[in-house]
């Protein structure tokens, strides 16, 4: 194992304008610690009038996305068992919530296919996991909901809902909670191409598939696709057009709105502008994710500058799966081990497993046939080998 002092205890490897972030954000967590130390203080030295300190959280929720929307685009058939293996393996992680299917169409995403048997062995064999834990499952439309509620109807009492969480993880026997999510677009064209149809009536669809997933007591995600640049329709992405539509989608009663870069196309400046859209709009900061594929390499810059602005849920993908069908040319998700090992960089907590998640990145890419696309899960491989072969040097007899 490598010792986390080694991976964070210098910042001279990260870019200058990440560094900045990183002073900004240590400055903060010091400032909260600093907060804590002094509510200790007497009232000689800490009379009523003198205002409260602000405090920095400095916790991160980091969304798997790996099992559904990493392996959504694979052409090869992925075995069942290898599904579930991999889902079980993330569950060990420290992640608190993992992406593990979607109710389509088989016909249009095959790999999905057998996401109904996921769902039930889930809540027939939970896996282990240090921390409560929440599955969530694509339903674009009330036949996916219909067919993720007949499973959930045959184990009622294998999961929590909003109203019966107790916080407790499978390790102190605790049950998983069941998440719904549905998916927008930001433009007509990538709507018609993904959808196949406009965005007025693929919103009017996801609030029926809201509301019923509300009496059910579930909570709900709702994505919205290409915000940072669409592949039929450029760069020139109406941020004002997302923030209608996500406004749209929180008044349905989406509890969460994931922001997707689908294409990798965003930029700094233009994660900037767009966030600053949606605060202007109203829409809070803990009601919004982050999603970003890595594209052009620049989802760790996006993913500072949404980190600043007060975004604190960002998906990501084991090993870097991922892709999207209807957006040519873009590769996959920003790989989970890529987010967190920067975000501890930065004295982020994501309460992540960093090295069982190089392995798992590691397992998956080979079990599929596809190149680890994490640098930093090979670094840390690669570290952890170098490190065995020093010891076994150490150890070996002297002549």
């Amino acid at each position: 194992m490598v010792a986390k002092m080694s991976r964070f205890g210098s910042l001279q490897a990260i870019p200058r304008q990440l560094l900045r972030t990183s002073v900004h954000l240590r400055a903060g967590l010091q400032g909260a610690r600093s907060t804590i130390s002094r509510s200790y203080a007497t009232a000689s030295n800490q009379g009523p009038s003198q205002p409260a300190q602000p405090t920095f959280d400095n916790r991160v929720k980091i969304v798997e996305v790996g099992p559904r929307d990493g392996l959504q685009n694979e052409k090869k058939s992925i075995p069942l068992a290898t599904k579930i293996e991999l889902i079980e393996r993330l569950a060990k992680t420290g992640l608190q919530t993992i992406e593990a299917g979607a109710f389509v169409s088989p016909k249009w995403v095959p790999q999905m296919a057998k996401s109904s048997e996921i769902l039930e062995h889930l809540l027939k064999t939970p896996p282990p996991s240090p921390v409560p834990l929440t599955f969530s499952f694509l339903a674009p439309n009330t036949q996916g909901l219909d067919s993720a509620l007949s499973i959930l109807s045959k184990y009622p009492d294998a999961y929590e809902t909003e109203t019966t969480r107790s916080g407790k993880s499978a390790q102190e026997g605790g049950k998983p909670a069941l998440e719904i999510a549905v998916f927008a677009a930001a433009t007509e064209s990538f709507s018609q191409k993904n959808l196949n149809c406009s965005i007025d009536a693929s919103l009017q669809r996801f609030k029926e598939v809201i509301q019923q997933a509300k009496q059910a007591n579930l909570r709900v995600r709702a994505y919205i696709s290409v915000v940072l640049g669409c592949p039929f329709e450029g760069y020139d992405v109406d941020p004002h057009r997302v923030a209608t539509i996500a406004t749209d989608l929180l008044e349905m009663g989406a509890d969460e709105i994931s922001l997707g870069d689908t294409t990798g196309m965003g930029t700094a400046p233009r994660t900037k502008e767009l966030l600053n859209c949606l605060s202007l709009a109203g829409i809070r900061n803990e009601d919004l994710a982050m999603h970003f594929h890595d594209t052009y390499a620049q989802a760790l810059v996006n993913t500072a500058v949404a980190l600043e602005h007060g975004i604190r849920t960002f998906d990501s993908s084991v090993g870097g799966l991922g892709g999207c069908p209807y957006s040519p040319g873009a590769t996959g998700n920003v790989a989970t081990e890529n987010v967190v090992y920067f975000m501890e960089s930065l004295g982020m907590d994501t309460g992540v497993d960093l090295d069982r998640v190089a392995d798992i990145g590691d397992w998956i890419t080979r079990e599929i046939g596809k190149p680890n696309d994490s640098v930093v899960g090979k670094a840390v491989l690669g570290a952890r080998k170098r490190e065995r072969k020093e010891d076994g040097n150490a150890e070996a007899p002297q002549t």
